[in-house]
């Protein structure tokens, strides 16, 4: 089947890249110690074996990663995932290697030898990545390995699938014919491939031609038709493929699950429903709370209290009412921006404007650098919110905001954060379209379907650096 050739082609590349790793690191071993390359000293004593077991230790669990995330596509050319898959072998590699070096408080090794090997590894990897597993492809499925297809369905079904499908022709996967309905209408150019009949003609197009695979782009209409297309397919030793086109019957993405041997599907993924994952980005959070709770936020305090004190007297904090996780109500921290008076909930519900005279100066200042935000951490703390999430809104404004955006409450299945995903892209600040509203909720529920603790540490730093070079839309 597709899906196991890919898998078995990623498998073989991460086999050949790690004895191209164990090459280059005895070939850099031989050349350092037979010539003299400048600054790296090589003691012709060392014992390079437990580094040379690193290395392959290093690839062995990369190894799972290309077996996981590329091998549906691995072999299409991407140089940017070749380079991030060359950056994460490079780091597992360098893990295992200083591991050894510190466990063993080895002095004698060279860490200019280990440094420029590892540099060399990624320029390699990242060439290799994106070259070599088409090659690979194309080699391993040569004529005596490619599959026939037949394919089963309406014309349009196929156009649909027209990508796919020349994606996967390095597998070995190569379109004869169509059989569906209707000829496809000539004035469209057809199907690009040949009609073959109606489905009825299945049983004779097998027997007729050198079929190795049927592919079916529609669930079938009835339990009849699966059957038919079923014993035809067993009795003449063809494999079958059923294309689920239920998204496009609910008109909605979908998710496959299978729970005890049952199949279902959800209407997003939810790392963050692991319960390990749910540990990590707590422990994320902590980490980062804190010390900005103990160390930063204090003398913050006392610098906001001063500046209000001077330009605008009130409560240093502003707390409000927002709604978290699952719809849970908590009170979320800030410091005060706008001179202390008393508003209606309509009032206070007003998104503030670049230009609001409601807001004094260092108060704009404050907002500006997202220096306003700083309390909040208190409420990560305290787990009401986290570091990285979809902001929370003012009631108000948020039942707008469900009203106007399909699918907005998803944003309420994790908590909310100081920061999140559209913030970090420059989507802050007053929501003033509904166009605006629909972009934050994509990257929010982006967000929530794709979590990593990676994508928390890179939203962090971005933002962090946005309190040093605020973007344009930051008021």
């Amino acid at each position: 089947m597709i899906d196991v050739r890919a898998r078995g082609l990623a498998n073989l590349h991460a086999a050949m890249m790690t004895l191209f790793v164990g090459a280059v690191f005895w070939a850099w071993a031989w050349v350092n110690l037979n010539f003299r390359v400048p600054f790296i000293h090589m003691n012709p004593y060392e014992n390079l074996l437990p580094y040379f077991l690193c290395v392959i230790g290093g690839m062995l669990l990369s190894a799972r990663e290309v077996s996981r995330r590329l091998a549906a596509r691995f072999h299409l050319p991407d140089l940017g995932g070749s380079a991030r898959l060359a950056t994460r072998q490079v780091a597992l590699m360098a893990m295992l290697l200083f591991a050894m070096m510190f466990a063993t408080q080895d002095r004698s090794t060279s860490r200019l030898f280990l440094g420029t090997f590892l540099l060399g590894c990624w320029i390699g990897l990242a060439f290799l990545n994106a070259w070599a597993p088409g090659r690979l492809a194309r080699y391993v499925f040569q004529k005596g390995h490619r599959l026939p297809t037949v394919f089963i369905g309406k014309p349009g079904s196929f156009a649909k699938v027209r990508e796919w499908i020349a994606n996967k022709e390095p597998l070995g996967i190569y379109p004869v014919g169509l059989l569906s309905p209707e000829p496809p209408p000539s004035s469209t150019g057809g199907a690009s491939v040949p009609w073959l009949g109606t489905i009825s003609e299945l049983p004779r197009v097998l027997e007729k031609m050198l079929v190795g695979q049927v592919i079916m782009l529609e669930l079938p209409a009835t339990d009849d038709e699966a059957g038919r297309v079923i014993n035809a397919c067993r009795d003449r030793g063809c494999r079958l493929l059923i294309h689920s086109n239920i998204e496009e019957r609910y008109s909605q993405p979908l998710v496959p699950i299978t729970e005890e041997g049952r199949h279902f599907y959800t209407l997003q993924e939810e790392p963050l429903e692991d319960p390990l994952n749910r540990l990590v980005k707590r422990s994320f959070d902590i980490a980062v709370s804190l010390p900005v709770v103990v160390l930063l936020l204090p003398p913050l305090c006392a610098w906001v209290a001063l500046m209000q004190r001077l330009q605008a007297p009130g409560p240093l904090f502003h707390s409000r009412e927002r709604r978290g996780k699952q719809g849970s109500v908590f009170l979320m921290l800030k410091f005060r921006s706008m001179y202390a008076a008393l508003h209606t909930a309509a009032e206070e519900s007003k998104q503030a404007l670049s230009e609001d005279d409601r807001i004094f100066p260092f108060g704009g200042f404050m907002r500006r650098r997202s220096l306003d935000e700083f309390p909040q951490f208190w409420n990560v703390l305290v787990g009401e919110m986290s570091i990285v999430g979809p902001r929370p809104y003012m009631p108000l404004l948020d039942e707008e905001f469900r009203q106007q955006t399909e699918g907005y409450r998803i944003r309420m299945l994790v908590k909310p954060g100081i920061t999140g995903l559209s913030q970090s892209l420059g989507f802050r600040g007053a929501v003033l379209e509904e166009e605006m509203v629909q972009r934050r909720v994509y990257w929010d529920v982006y967000y929530i379907t794709h979590w990593s603790v990676w994508m928390d540490v890179q939203i962090t730093a971005k933002t962090l650096w946005q309190v040093v070079d605020p973007p344009d839309t930051a008021f």
